[in-house]
């Protein structure tokens, strides 16, 4: 069996165990709509849609949205349920197969690509009916979901090397939270012109802010090229560095 089928295989496996479990998923999905509602809710009325010009003509829940589709992509359990197989054992058990290291570290990626897609699609769909349309329409409505899965993908992935280097479940969640400073070191309530300057140079460095701009160009703007050219760009090399580091630690793994 290749390295895609295998992952594809141990994937179908993780879905398999999410679907046992569906009120695990409520917190994934009524979190960020809960920050969403609190969000707009404070800030919606000093930027009325036909004022500002940074809106485009839409509510200020168009602005927001992409923050809380990029707070649903953090809510992985992929590296806790790594955990749970180290514990049990049978994670070794795979380890003494002849399936390819890289399958093991992406299966449970896939499952979570599945998941978040499926999840950011309903918080659309949720928004629209608010006010909230997707401006680069149908096209740009698909785009805006894989790139949140794929970030899901990604950041699952990093959770997942904590895991295998610390193989400790409180570790691993406690590892998760490094994502809450990121995702506020971004232009999450103003486009980055309006930080202050301390701000804006941190949510320059911050590679969550060009995920945040590419799906919000797709919201608010249509197909903004470069924006999304830096958004997929980021994933891809979070994701390769995120691959290889997790394959040579499997390799060492003892």
């Amino acid at each position: 069996m290749n390295t895609i089928s295998s992952s594809l295989v141990l994937g179908q496996r993780a879905l398999r165990e999410a679907l046992r479990t569906p009120d695990a998923l409520i917190p994934t999905l009524f979190i960020p709509l809960f920050f969403l509602v609190v969000n707009v809710g404070q800030a919606a009325r000093i930027f009325p849609s036909d004022d500002t010009t940074f809106l485009f003509g839409q509510n200020y829940a168009a602005f927001q949205l992409p923050s809380s589709l990029l707070l649903a992509a953090s809510f992985s359990s992929a590296a806790l349920y790594l955990v749970e197989e180290i514990e049990g054992g049978y994670f070794d058990k795979l380890r003494a197969t002849p399936v390819a290291r890289t399958a093991i570290v992406t299966g449970r990626l896939y499952a979570e690509v599945v998941k978040v897609a499926v999840i950011a699609a309903v918080m659309i769909v949720i928004a629209m009916p608010f006010g909230v349309r997707v401006a680069s329409g149908p096209a740009g409505f698909v785009v805006l979901v894989m790139m949140i899965a794929l970030w899901a993908m990604v950041f699952s992935g990093w959770m997942q090397l904590i895991a295998l280097k610390t193989r400790s479940a409180a570790a691993t969640q406690s590892g998760s939270l490094v994502f809450f400073p990121l995702l506020f070191l971004t232009p999450n309530f103003v486009p980055r012109e309006l930080l202050t300057r301390p701000m804006e140079i941190a949510a320059t460095f911050n590679p969550v802010t060009y995920i945040m701009e590419a799906a919000r160009s797709l919201i608010l703007e249509g197909f903004d090229w470069d924006q999304l050219g830096r958004g997929f760009g980021v994933i891809a090399l979070a994701g390769v560095a995120m691959i290889a580091l997790s394959v040579r630690l499997m390799n060492s793994y003892d």
